[in-house]
């Protein structure tokens, strides 16, 4: 006899039904909407992740490069002995190169010309870090070396070959000496960014120095004491070096370490990483808005399973371990999907921004994979897991009473923990807190606005309808609003989240762009020449405009070193920051123009044009120097001492590739005071203008930017392309959080339009209250987005990214337009087959 038979058969364990169930929803579809949310905003966050770990690796070793070293004193005289013998002590390598401005010449049989040229002094061993690489013609190919050139040796830029008219193999003068051109320089790794370093380069061995008799008492020299070894050595020597250049007694050190790499490039690169990330914040934040209406749509439809379950005997207990499981399991598969293909698609950025730095870049850490499992599992439970584990209290009764147990609003206990928790994980994925916190706090606030708003909007539309004049399918349409107001303020307000990222991320994309192009325009100025004496300013602009250049910037150029503030002298000790030191223990250029220059944008006081003893200060000088307006400034120029007070603050743009200055006069006419004159200028294509402006005013020195200019616009289209690119991810993300928007009522729709349907409505009519419903609840979403995104894409341009805002007063039109067109769009897939399902199937359904 089989007694087995007879006894009852024994409730499955949570695990057991976890993974029946598991099984179960993966077949049916069920979960795909949530798979496909979490999967995205993983993907996002590490293809992000990814690369910036990767590509800050790569920058912090390209910065050692262009530092020559891992570290560098940088001084106006030699360092003292005792920074060498701390070098030694730590097994530190070490190499000291001298840098100055110095004039080469021709030698008078081969015409005699001269030029201003920034020449380095190097010694064996020169470069610690990165790879110098030479010519040994002008047509040859580069080659890497780790030679130097040997004495009665020069190696120069192929451009000073051409303004001297001279060729390698050619003598060159420097001061007493006459060396021999022996090589051209193609890349020198620590050539830095100052102006000075936009002069041609003349390398030579620090043994043929003292012959050339240039370093004199008012030489203007710049030694540097580089170091390289292991990170915890230079560590500990930057430590030190930084005590002892703040000792009273020691004047002029400056400590130059990994932070002072690609200074031409950090606005630039620092605003696309915003944005990047700003990017991944916004996916991360759609999905969790389809991740919570997905998963209170699976939840909805699994409450008559559960109260089957209660009836076969599960406890709570097992239905909510299950479920938790169930959801566990499909975080991690989810966000391992996410991971991989993150990890995937941050190659694209490599090849599109990997050529930022110089060589290959290092392979990622970790700690993207980890923080991007980390964000799914919390998205998931955050906003997915809330609903479902309602489903464990469903009771028994509702197999006989389908109007008890439905879904009720999630525990404030649950929602604030998971939201507190996902809006840490978005602060640190921003990697700034201005950026961050403005993103998060903005969307939170956006929130509650479109809920209270599309509230009173649902109340007010019965109202506004007047059903005796009104079309019947607008009639109908209204009434299917009205009668589901807190499904219609679900509907509205996850349809403004995901429009308000879509377009605050095209407002912000195009104003950010066009800030960047703006900065370096088509037809950016490529040359700077200063020196002009004002005896030939008539005749050097005369020239200008004969060779075709229109357009150019000229101002006078004052040198002056500020020596009191309100009247108390000040000096280098009065300040702790470094740089203000640099800036008082130094002359300043200084300026005179009656109107603001146009790129120049005033922020505080006010320019008045001609006004005596005034001054116009750039702000971020202001700030190191602690001004403020109303101060008086006393400048010694040239021996003339001139007192003016501060009226207004300008905000320059240092990247702008333009003419600028620290202080501005704003009158035309300064005559007491010694200038020269300063032009930018597009320089014409024909051949040999250089050559000729230079032996015209062989006084003058004029600084080639164009290939500068060549390589920051390079950056600027890989930037632009990497953000094209990523936004192609948040759009699928928003396209997702429609779906989920307007499908989270699908199966009511489908129950009301069965109903009406068999009393007589006809296909057409109902096709019509469903286009008028869906395109009414776009219209006000895509209103309301656009109106909260101007404000909060304002907040970004202003604090996070430092950018003029210029948004279009038609972008609520637009919006409220596109809210219509992608909710019709999205509401025809995701309801197509709502009004072509059969009567009796969907009535056979609600009545399950």
């Amino acid at each position: 006899m089989n007694t087995s038979a007879s006894l009852p058969a024994r409730p499955l364990s949570a695990w057991q039904l976890g993974w029946r169930t598991l099984w179960r929803d993966l077949r049916a579809g069920e979960l795909r909407l949530v798979i496909v949310a979490v999967t995205l905003a993983v993907a996002a966050l590490t293809a992000v992740g990814f690369f910036a770990d990767r590509l800050k690796g790569g920058l912090s070793r390209d910065a050692r490069q262009l530092l020559g070293g891992d570290a560098v004193v940088s001084s106006d005289n030699p360092a003292p002995p005792a920074f060498a013998a701390r070098a030694r002590e730590l097994g530190l390598q070490a190499v000291t190169t001298l840098g100055f401005p110095t004039m080469a010449r021709a030698p008078d049989e081969q015409g005699g010309a001269a030029r201003l040229v920034a020449l380095k002094a190097v010694e064996p061993g020169y470069p610690l870090r990165g790879t110098l690489q030479v010519q040994a013609a002008q047509d040859a190919p580069a080659a890497a070396t780790r030679d130097i050139p040997a004495p009665g040796e020069a190696w120069v830029d192929a451009g000073l070959l051409g303004a001297l008219a001279l060729r390698v193999g050619d003598p060159l003068l420097l001061g007493d000496a006459q060396l021999r051109i022996a090589r051209i320089i193609a890349i020198e790794p620590d050539r830095g960014a100052g102006f000075m370093n936009f002069a041609p380069r003349v390398m030579l061995n620090e043994a043929d120095l003292p012959a050339t008799r240039l370093v004199q008492p008012a030489s203007r020299l710049n030694y540097r004491f580089a170091v390289a070894g292991r990170d915890a050595d230079v560590r500990r020597f930057v430590q030190w070096a930084e005590q002892e250049a703040a000792k009273p007694e020691v004047r002029g050190l400056r400590i130059e370490s990994l932070d002072s790499g690609r200074p031409e490039m950090r606005q630039t690169l620092d605003r696309a990483e915003k944005f990047l990330n700003l990017v991944a914040l916004l996916a991360a934040l759609l999905s969790a808005v389809a991740v919570a209406l997905a998963a209170r749509g699976f939840a909805a439809s699994h409450l008559d399973d559960c109260a089957m379950l209660r009836v076969l005997g599960q406890s709570q207990r097992t239905i909510a371990t299950s479920y938790a499981m169930e959801f566990a399991v499909v975080g991690l598969g989810a966000s391992a999907l996410g991971v991989a293909i993150g990890y995937a698609v941050h190659f694209v950025f490599v090849l599109l921004l990997g050529s930022l730095v110089e060589a290959s870049l290092p392979a990622p850490g970790l700690w993207p994979v980890a923080f991007g499992l980390g964000m799914g599992l919390t998205l998931l439970f955050a906003f997915g897991l809330p609903p479902v584990l309602q489903l464990a209290q469903v009771p028994p009764l509702r197999v006989i009473r389908r109007d008890v147990g439905g879904l009720k609003p999630a525990s404030a206990a649950v929602l604030t923990v998971g939201v507190i928790g996902f809006a840490v994980l978005l602060l640190a994925a921003s990697s700034d807190l201005k950026l961050g916190g403005i993103a998060v706090g903005g969307f939170a606030g956006a929130v509650l606005v479109f809920a209270g708003l599309s509230w009173v909007a649902v109340k007010l539309l019965r109202r506004l309808v007047n059903e005796q004049t009104a079309p019947r399918w607008l009639v109908l349409a209204t009434r299917q609003i009205s009668a589901r107001p807190a499904y219609a303020v679900v509907q509205v307000s996850a349809l403004a989240v995901g429009l308000l990222a879509l377009v605050l991320l095209v407002l912000l994309r195009t104003d950010l762009i066009a800030s960047w192009r703006q900065a370096t325009p088509p037809d950016a100025p490529n040359r700077f020449v200063i020196n002009v004496m004002p005896e030939q300013e008539q005749d050097f602009q005369k020239t200008l405009q004969a060779a075709g250049v229109k357009r150019y910037d000229w101002y006078p150029m004052i040198r002056g070193r500020l020596v009191a503030v309100n009247g108390r002298p000040v000096s280098p000790d009065d300040y702790t920051e470094d740089r203000a030191k640099r800036l008082v223990d130094r002359e300043f250029n200084l300026s005179h123009v009656a109107q603001p220059p146009p790129h120049n944008e005033v922020v505080a006081g006010q320019w008045r044009p001609e006004e005596a003893g005034a001054l116009s200060v750039e702000e971020g000088i202001a700030q190191t120097l602690g001004l403020q307006l109303g101060d008086v400034l006393r400048f010694d120029i040239g021996g003339v001492q001139n007192e003016a007070r501060i009226t207004s603050l300008r905000q320059v743009d240092w990247g702008s590739m333009r003419a600028n200055f620290f202080v501005i006069y704003p009158v035309s006419r300064m005559p007491d005071v010694p200038s020269t004159y300063m032009g930018a200028f597009r320089a014409p294509d024909s051949a040999g203008f250089d050559n000729r402006l230079v032996r015209q005013f062989p006084n003058i020195t004029s600084v080639d930017m164009t290939s500068t200019i060549n390589q920051v616009q390079g950056v600027l289209d890989k930037v632009i392309r990497a953000v094209e690119f990523l936004f192609g991810f948040t759009l699928a993300a928003g396209v997702v959080v429609l779906f989920a928007a307007v499908t989270a009522t699908r199966e009511e729709r489908a129950r009301e339009f069965a109903i009406m349907r068999a009393v007589g409505a006809q296909a057409s009519l109902l096709r019509q209250v469903q286009r008028a419903e869906l395109a009414g609840v776009g219209l006000l979403a895509g209103f309301l987005a656009s109106m909260v995104a101007s404000v909060v894409g304002w907040g970004l341009a202003r604090y996070a990214f430092d950018f003029q805002w210029t948004a279009s007063p038609l972008v609520p039109l637009l919006g409220a337009l596109a809210g219509a067109v992608l909710a019709l769009a999205a509401g025809w897939w995701g309801m197509r087959e709502v009004l072509t399902r059969p009567v009796v199937e969907t009535l056979r359904r609600a009545a399950q």
